[in-house]
């Protein structure tokens, strides 16, 4: 299995690069292949790139290309989520997640780092990002400015808000704490959070939180005089020259920074001598301000001294300049290795790695969110092609769905209608359609007609079907593109938006009949709820099913669930959870359960057991404590038709959840029936889940 780790922040300059560089140093050390991914990244100027980005690449030799090494820009999140299309933000992020992942062994996601507008939403984004991608999370916040309640209650609300979410966090790190607190900061987060969490604390490290030289002549748009090869130097304290040398020299900390008017040479001139004197701190550059270039002589003198640290003359006066250094953020570039070597190093010091790794190999993840499931079916579709065929080609939403499926390249297409009438519907619709590379047929005018009706005549003769007979059932639609399917011309049929569940799956029933193994045919819906998809069954074939019948539909039910990548937990439903309840309903469910035990003992199953404690932990615990189902089962069983049927309408109408199916179980040969209010996404999700049936075929 694949493994990943988002690394998510509580607000902006969290310091977060030191966690990204010191776990891919970490990472690259125990796995050979890993990758990088930023979902989010904040707008750059036209013909510039993302620094972090490049610098993560370029100092660990990754191979990736810069433009698959991120998703989407804040401004055009933050757009699309005005427009209430944050949905197909989350689809590119998992599309081009999973394009790294495909290539990589483990996949380190930074989150975001937002800035300005959007702040706001950072936190949620950072959930919604982490829980759609599967992915465990380490949560890191800063202390700077805060104090030590402050710190904690931000980070309980960080976990809070990403376990309320299912999304499992592996670690908390506090992050710029000062020196002096680092016992009690992590002594107070591990007496906060659960036992299970890795609780570290970095202190606060200068030479990583204030800026370089360049930092500041890119900020201050600051003209270089001399030293231009020292930019990198690292700058410590600041202090502002505007007393005599004498005393400005008692002021001169390691690393300071000199801001001075440009007009005093002597504080010039003593600082770059202080800087060579073994009795004074070193000096990592000197900024002039007021726009004021030394005279000549002065400059002439500084030539002639080497090697020289930076000297840089900017606009504004000194007070104004001293304030905008002081508030430089200072950010890691790929150039500057001492950054880079302090920021692992630190990490190295202060993170329990083994303990880290540990977490690592022993997550898995659990559930599937609705994103994920979509954009895994449309990828296993892709693997193998499928043709499907679609009889209602005088509906306007099986054309619509047609083009949109031609433009996913996802299966071919047989349409069954008249080709002109679809033509004009294309142009009327606004609709593009390749006709090339679709097939559209008419019954009587197909190649294949007379093989369909003799077919259909020698398999249906002993139950009086004339040769006349055969020939008028083969016009119809339904049959047509059923025999389609028996004959191996199409691999699976999608039909119902136009007709009634009876009229598509009679043929099915008639001629490709069910599995050796099923004695009932019976159907399941992926109910695709806000962070999670279940599967619901039957909603949609039998009205009232024995216990027997139950026992094969809850079968039939689990191993759909397994085989689109859903670990079955599977609960047979009834008005009584456990053994509290009397009755012929919650005998049938009773007896139904305890076959399925001893028909598949592999499976995880409970019942009978009610809708709440079935898919709630707290009401699951309390009326079943010993269950592994109740409070997270997976597929839920109803016991009748009325019961499942009003049951998924209730929940896709009152939540919102899309409800992809009905999926018909038990047949030799993919049919599905679609609701006849179905949608365009309907028909679509429904053609995509008839092709991956069709490849376990």
């Amino acid at each position: 299995m694949k493994k990943a780790i988002y690394i998510a922040t509580i607000e902006e300059n969290c310091g977060k690069t030191i966690i990204t560089l010191g776990l891919l140093r970490m990472l690259l050390g125990k796995t050979a292949k890993v990758g990088y991914f930023r979902p989010v990244i904040e707008d750059q100027e036209e013909g510039k790139k993302d620094m972090h980005i490049e610098m993560v690449l370029s100092h660990f030799d990754l191979d990736i290309e810069y433009e698959d090494a991120y998703a989407i820009t804040k401004s055009k999140l933050i757009k699309k989520k005005n427009n209430g299309k944050l949905g197909e933000v989350v689809d590119l992020i998992i599309d081009k997640y999973k394009k790294i992942e495909d290539r990589f062994d483990f996949v380190l996601v930074e989150g975001t780092s937002f800035t300005g507008e959007g702040v706001a939403i950072e936190l949620d984004m950072n959930v919604l990002i982490a829980k759609n991608l599967g992915v465990p999370s380490i949560i890191v916040g800063s202390g700077v400015g805060k104090t030590l309640e402050e710190l904690i209650d931000n980070l309980n609300l960080a976990y809070n808000s990403f376990k309320a979410k299912e999304v499992e966090v592996l670690a908390v790190i506090a992050n710029k704490v000062q020196p002096e607190n680092l016992e009690l900061v992590t002594t107070s987060l591990e007496k906060s959070l659960p036992s299970s969490i890795l609780v570290n604390s970095i202190p606060l490290i200068s030479s990583l939180n204030n800026p370089t030289m360049q930092e500041i002549v890119d900020v201050l748009n600051a003209k270089i005089l001399f030293g231009e090869e020292y930019l990198n130097n690292q700058t410590g304290s600041y202090s502002i020259g505007a007393m005599q040398l004498c005393n400005y020299l008692l002021h001169l900390k390691e690393n300071g920074l000199v801001i001075t008017p440009g007009d005093r040479a002597d504080l010039i001139l003593g600082a770059l001598q202080a800087n060579e004197s073994v009795n004074y701190p070193s000096v990592s550059g000197i900024v002039l301000t007021g726009n004021i270039v030394p005279e000549e002589s002065i400059m002439k003198l500084i030539e002639g001294l080497a090697p020289v640290v930076p000297i840089i003359t900017v606009e504004g006066g000194t007070y104004s300049i001293a304030n905008k250094i002081g508030n430089i953020k200072s950010k890691i570039y790929s150039n500057n290795l001492q950054k880079i070597e302090t920021s692992i190093n630190t990490f190295d010091k202060y993170v329990e790695l083994d303990v880290l790794l540990d977490k690592f190999n022993a997550f898995k993840s659990e559930g599937m969110t609705p994103k994920m499931f979509q954009y895994n079916l449309v990828k296993r579709a892709k693997t193998q092609r499928k043709h499907i065929v679609l009889p209602e080609g005088y509906d306007e939403r099986i054309i619509a769905a047609a083009a949109r499926l031609q433009a996913m390249d996802v299966v071919d297409i047989t349409i069954i209608g008249n080709k002109k009438f679809i033509e004009n519907k294309v142009v009327e619709l606004g609709l593009t359609l390749d006709f090339e590379k679709i097939s559209i047929v008419l019954p009587r005018e197909s190649e294949y007609y007379d093989d369909y009706v003799n077919t259909y005549y020698e398999l249906r003769k002993a139950k009086n079907v004339t040769h006349a007979m055969a020939s008028d059932l083969m016009e119809d639609v339904s049959y047509f593109g059923t025999m389609m399917v028996y004959k191996g011309h199409a691999d699976g049929m999608v039909s119902g938006a136009a007709h009634t569940t009876q009229h598509t799956i009679l043929p099915a029933l008639q001629f490709i009949k069910t599995k050796p193994n099923s004695s009932v045919v019976s159907s399941v819906f992926f109910m695709c709820l806000e962070d999670r998809v279940s599967v619901f069954g039957d909603c949609a074939i039998n009205p009232n099913p024995t216990a027997e019948q139950l026992a094969e539909i809850a079968i039939s039910s689990a191993d759909t669930s397994l085989a689109f990548g859903i670990d079955p937990k599977v609960a047979l439903l009834s008005y009584s959870s456990g053994t509290s309840g009397k009755g012929d309903d919650v005998d049938k469910v009773r007896t139904a359960t305890e076959i399925v035990k001893q028909k598949r003992p592999d499976l995880k199953i409970e019942g009978p057991i009610q809708y709440d404690a079935a898919v709630d932990l707290e009401v699951g615990q309390s009326k079943l404590p010993n269950s592994e189902v109740a409070g997270h089962a997976s597929v839920l069983i109803f016991p009748d038709l009325n019961t499942g049927n009003n049951t998924y309408k209730a929940v896709q109408r009152e939540t919102g959840a899309l409800a992809i199916g009905p999926m018909l179980q038990g047949l030799n040969k993919p049919v599905n029936d679609l609701s006849r209010g179905c949608t365009i996404d309907d028909i679509i999700n429904t053609v995509v889940i008839t092709a991956i049936q069709a490849q376990g075929l």
